[in-house]
């Protein structure tokens, strides 16, 4: 196995018995994302959500990196017909194992699996779910697979983090300083130009960007009156990016839907 994948297997690892062990004193956590973030009052996660609950009802749909499972059970609740999570983390994969024990979701497994040699025939899935994976992998062989896997029609559906905003890469330079983030995942954050390379495998039906002025009120949000900060800053993204489109680029998020042509 590559140097880059083992790497990236043992921060994953690590991350999730840290998860495990604080989750085993703090209960309440168990609901929240590994890194303890309530990512649902964010409004890119709200209208990731709104896409799945679109496309997911009665769809087999491959959870692609799952991670520890928090997303893959909220898709299986979506009446999808059945949810596969692929991940190489052993460690992230027994959290979501018992995130489906514990919530008795009974349409949905999880597999450990290199996202970039799926071991599924083609057309084996009507959606594919991306949750912010493309930074820990080649890029372009992992959409080579998605587009291999998707059936006609099929769509990618996702979020990723967008790395132009030299703050916010500040921040991630930090974070591999400290260990929470590895020096390929800082390195690979989704840029402009890799819309372009996907969609060279998928046609794009929508892109939508997130936090550019909001990302400054996202650490207010469980403060006393930081839903309406929150609701404030979306307001006034959506208002700048009408202005001036170029700012789109220097977003945190970007909530994406590709199709795979019939």
């Amino acid at each position: 196995m590559d140097l880059r994948k083992e790497q990236e297997i043992k921060h994953y690892d690590r991350l999730a018995r840290g998860w495990q062990a604080k989750v085993a004193a703090h209960p309440e956590l168990v609901s929240l994302d590994i890194e303890t973030a309530d990512v649902m009052k964010m409004s890119s996660y709200q209208k990731l959500y709104e896409l799945l609950k679109q496309h997911v009802p009665g769809k087999k749909v491959l959870d692609y990196g799952c991670g520890h499972g928090m997303h893959t059970m909220q898709i299986a609740k979506m009446s999808a017909r059945e949810v596969i999570g692929v991940d190489l983390s052993e460690e992230s994969l027994k959290i979501a194992e018992e995130r489906s024990m514990k919530n008795e979701v009974g349409n949905m497994k999880f597999l450990k699996m290199d996202a970039e040699a799926l071991e599924f025939p083609d057309n084996s899935f009507d959606v594919v779910f991306d949750g912010g994976t493309f930074s820990s992998i080649e890029l372009e062989k992992g959409l080579q697979e998605i587009q291999r896997v998707l059936k006609s029609g099929g769509f990618l559906i996702g979020i990723e983090t967008l790395g132009h905003h030299p703050l916010a890469n500040l921040k991630r330079w930090l974070n591999k300083k400290r260990g929470i983030r590895t020096g390929w995942a800082a390195a690979h954050i989704m840029k402009m130009s890799d819309f372009e390379l996907a969609k060279k495998y998928l046609k794009l039906e929508q892109i939508n960007f997130f936090h550019l002025t909001s990302l400054l009120a996202i650490p207010f949000q469980n403060l006393p009156g930081g839903k309406l900060i929150i609701k404030f800053t979306d307001a006034l993204d959506k208002i700048l990016f009408a202005s001036f489109p170029f700012l789109k680029r220097y977003t945190f998020k970007a909530v994406f839907v590709f199709r795979k042509e019939v």
